[in-house]
């Protein structure tokens, strides 16, 4: 295999490596919602809890939405730079149809010269990567990468990983439902007031949560014991992550137009933007042909085999 096919795997595996590491964001909490304005009655100003917990209601029933999300990383932290993704996502169940480019992609895994762009399709807890017309013609056609998580965390033998990985699955899309939910956990939710984005009035809300009340929150890490928590909290405080600051912007029908999160890490902040529009779109996503399709983890296993 050439050095530039392997550049793309490196780059693909770093992208997941980044999904991964933005997407434990999520809670499950159901919760009561906002009451309704009636014809002609003055415009109500809700508090802070009841737009956001009317926003994760609205867009928990919507179930798609087209997203455009830019990732930013700082220039010191391996494949520092940006990543831009933009196409149809779906929650319940999770499906993604995503075309990624930018620096953060090129310079994947470290190594200059990867793909400029890439598209990537997620469907029944599985990823899969496009590498592009060269690694098909290195790989006998197969030019589509499939990685799934849950299978490659379970090989991995990190049975804590087995568990955050599979329990988290759900979550990697950032789901904007799910990030409401999160959103309320926060002490200190904010209403900073009205303003325009993407042409529409909004209004924008602010929270922040430590690293564990990040992790109180998740429900996908309930999935761990006490001690397994306990030593994933300590290792992200160790890695000098300080907490998670949200913003969103919610319209006049309660869906979030726009998101921003940002992560403070020693290296820099790590800033996520992510614009929605078309709630309700439909989300088909197919899987490549299997004829097209190598598995990721079997290709490293025959290699390490063969090694």
């Amino acid at each position: 295999m050439n050095k530039s096919v392997w550049k793309r795997l490196g780059a693909a595996a770093a992208s997941v490596a980044v999904l991964a590491g933005v997407a434990g964001c999520g809670g499950d909490e159901k919760t009561s919602g906002a009451p309704e304005k009636a014809a002609g009655e003055q415009k109500t100003i809700l508090s802070p809890a009841e737009a956001i917990t009317a926003a994760f209601e609205k867009t928990a029933e919507a179930k798609s939405a087209k997203v455009r999300m830019t990732m930013s990383m700082p220039d010191s932290a391996e494949g520092g730079g940006e990543m831009e993704m933009s196409g149809v996502m779906g929650w319940d169940p999770m499906v993604m149809d995503m075309t990624m480019s930018g620096s953060a992609l090129a310079n994947g895994g470290g190594a200059k010269g990867g793909p400029k762009s890439m598209r990537m399709m997620w469907l029944d807890n599985v990823m899969y990567m496009d590498m592009g017309a060269e690694a098909g013609a290195e790989m006998d056609g197969k030019r589509w990468m499939k990685m799934d998580i849950a299978a490659m965390a379970e090989a991995s033998g990190d049975e804590a990983l087995s568990k955050q990985m599979t329990g988290g699955l759900e979550e990697m899309n950032q789901d904007p439902a799910q990030q409401m939910a999160m959103l309320l956990e926060s002490p200190n939710l904010k209403d900073l007031g009205e303003e325009k984005v993407e042409g529409m009035q909004t209004r924008h809300y602010k929270g922040t949560l430590s690293v564990k009340e990040m992790m109180e929150a998740n429900e996908s890490l309930k999935l761990l014991d006490a001690k397994e928590r306990k030593e994933l909290i300590a290792n992200l405080e160790k890695s000098g992550i300080t907490g998670y600051d949200t913003e969103v912007w919610v319209n006049e029908d309660n869906y979030p137009v726009k998101m921003d999160i940002g992560m403070d890490s020693p290296e820099g902040t790590v800033n996520i933007s992510a614009v929605y529009s078309d709630y309700g779109a439909k989300a088909d996503v197919t899987a490549p042909p299997a004829a097209e399709t190598f598995d990721f983890t079997e290709m490293m296993e025959e290699l390490a085999a063969g090694a």
